[in-house]
Formats: structure tokens, C-alpha cells, sequence
């Protein structure tokens, strides 16, 4: 495609829970539709689109999407935001940690609950890309993780102008931030020491949370719980109801000229289980259409309607 602040408007969220840090979603036998959309009006005086992403806990990334065409560095006071707090559940296990980089937001399930609860992430960078189609575990927890960088980091940091040690401490200058969450060998899910990031591609890899919400992980998330990396941008649900829900995030760009172009970044591909819904004798095509081409990061039913 850093700052947390209290959750805006709890009373218009029906699915929020009371910790100020998490936005937790009821489950319900079936569904995967969750939450509820709501407005924000800009207020008076500076007030950037980040600012207003850590107000509501959402990456930047989700505000952006939803809110096309608006000054992400000072949109204009009065201007009504739309928040996208509803989302369609990624379509795989809904057991431990799901880590969807396409729309930069992380899903804890804790077992034996009957509740998600959805935080906004920051990825890799492209080239030093964060894992996708990969199962693993927490391996082991830390407060007040150290950081070693790579031979590579520091000539990275280096030609900058900034020299690395060997090891940064911890600290809140850390860029580990104050807590880590250990997945598999190499990765970690941790804090930051940036007040920006979260909703963008700006780490080496790992996935960054603010931190609030990686003080929240580290206390409720328990050593070898389930962690899994999904990349999926396009996601489609039929309901109880019959009612069929499309989402369609902006894919992640896989080259540099893709990165660097002012086009949309292409979908590679449109998993079967999406093709089967939104192929449906009942679907609206134009709607489907609409929504492939907009990409706003919230669902939009696509059937049932008359005319």
C-alpha cells in the first residue's frame, strides 16, 4: 500500500468488546459477515488519515481503501468518513492466529471463545516480503525483545547514514518495540518504535502491531498456538440467509514495476471457492463489476436484489 488511540464511537460498534485496544467480533454458527461499518466526521485543526486510523483502530491502509480520493496527509475538516469495521472472515481454519497481508489485519481466535478479535498489522516490504500459505506456531514470547540485525540491515541502515550495533537493546527505541510474539524460526509478530506503519509494507518481514495491541497479544496469546499467513484479497461468503457478501482489497503488488506503475496491480488469481459465489445464477454481474473495480475493502452483498 502507528499511534493507538481509544476506539471511536464504541456505542455504534455492536461487536466491540470493552478492551479499548482490540475490536473483538461475536461468532455466530455459519456467518461470516461480522461487524458494522460507521462514520467519522474530520475534525477541525490537523488531522491526518493516520491519525484517524490508530483513533479507530484500523491500519491506514483500510482507511485509504474505503475512503478513495481523500487526502490521506490533511483531509479537510467535516468530511464524512466511511470506517470499515465489517468484514467477511478469511475463508480457512478460524482456530489460533490467521495473518491476511492483502488486507493487512491479523485474526486471534482464542480457543474456546466465541469471538474474534481483528487488529491492524504492518507486512514486509516487497522483496523482504512476509510469508505467505505458511502454518506455524508461537514459538516462544519475550517482553523487552532485543533486535539483531542482519549484515544486510545495517549496510541497509548504513547507507542511510544510521549505523546499527550488532544488537539493539531493548527499549522504547527498539524497533522490535516492547513486545515480540516468536513465529517459526525467522518471523515474529511485535511492537514498533515508529508512530506510522501500521497498515503499510514497511518491515523486513515481520508483521508490526502498535503497542497497545501487541502488549494485548502478548498477555492473552499462549506459546504453540496456531499461527497461519494467508495472502487473500478477494473474499466471498453466502450466509444462513442465502445473502452473498464480496470483498475486494487491493492485491499486494509482486514486482517493482508494479509497485512503481499508477495502475491497479492486476488479480493473479480468484480462488475457485470466490469464482463459485460470484458466479451465481443470482449475482448481480454489474455489482461483482463495481466492486472488483472500486476495491474499498468492505463487503458488498451482490445478490437478492429487485428491480
Amino acid at each position: 500500500m502507528g499511534m493507538i488511540g481509544k476506539i471511536l464511537a464504541v456505542a455504534a460498534l455492536a461487536t466491540a468488546g470493552a478492551d479499548a485496544q482490540a475490536v473483538n467480533y461475536d461468532l455466530y454458527p455459519g456467518e461470516r459477515v461480522v461487524g458494522k461499518n460507521f462514520s467519522y466526521t474530520v475534525p477541525a485543526g490537523k488531522s491526518s488519515l493516520e491519525d484517524i486510523a490508530s483513533h479507530v483502530n484500523l491500519g491506514l491502509t483500510n482507511v485509504m481503501e474505503a475512503n478513495p480520493h481523500i487526502d490521506p496527509y490533511l483531509p479537510t475538516p467535516g468530511t464524512v468518513l466511511l470506517i470499515p469495521h465489517q468484514l467477511i472472515l478469511p475463508n480457512t481454519v478460524h482456530a489460533g492466529i490467521v495473518i491476511n497481508s492483502a488486507e493487512m489485519r491479523l485474526y486471534y481466535y482464542p480457543a474456546g471463545s466465541d469471538q474474534v478479535v481483528v487488529l491492524p498489522i504492518g507486512i514486509g516490504q516487497l522483496g523482504k516480503d512476509t510469508p505467505v500459505n505458511w502454518v506455524t506456531k508461537v514459538e516462544r514470547k519475550k517482553a523487552g525483545p532485543t533486535w539483531t540485525p542482519s549484515a544486510k540491515v545495517r549496510a541497509e541502515y548504513a547507507a542511510e547514514g544510521e549505523i546499527l550495533p550488532a544488537v539493539v537493546p531493548a527499549g522504547k527505541d527498539n524497533p522490535m518495540g516492547l513486545y515480540a510474539l516468536y513465529v517459526g524460526r525467522m518471523y515474529a509478530i511485535h511492537g514498533t518504535n515508529a508512530s506510522f506503519g501500521i497498515g503499510l509494507r514497511v518491515s523486513h518481514g515481520c508483521i508490526r502491531l502498535r503497542d497497545a495491541d501487541i502488549e494485548w497479544l502478548f498477555n492473552n496469546v499462549p506459546v504453540n498456538t496456531r499461527v497461519e499467513f494467508i495472502n487473500e484479497p478477494i473474499k466471498a461468503t453466502v450466509e444462513p440467509d442465502g445473502s452473498k457478501y464480496l470483498e475486494v482489497h487491493q492485491p499486494l503488488s509482486t514486482t517493482f514495476s508494479e509497485l512503481n506503475s499508477n495502475d491497479d496491480v492486476d488479480f493473479h488469481h480468484i480462488p475457485q471457492d470466490v469464482l463459485s459465489i460470484i458466479e451465481s445464477p443470482d449475482v448481480d454481474q454489474s455489482v461483482v463489476t463495481k466492486a472488483l473495480v472500486e476495491r474499498k475493502g468492505v463487503p458488498v452483498k451482490i445478490n437478492g436484489f429487485s428491480f
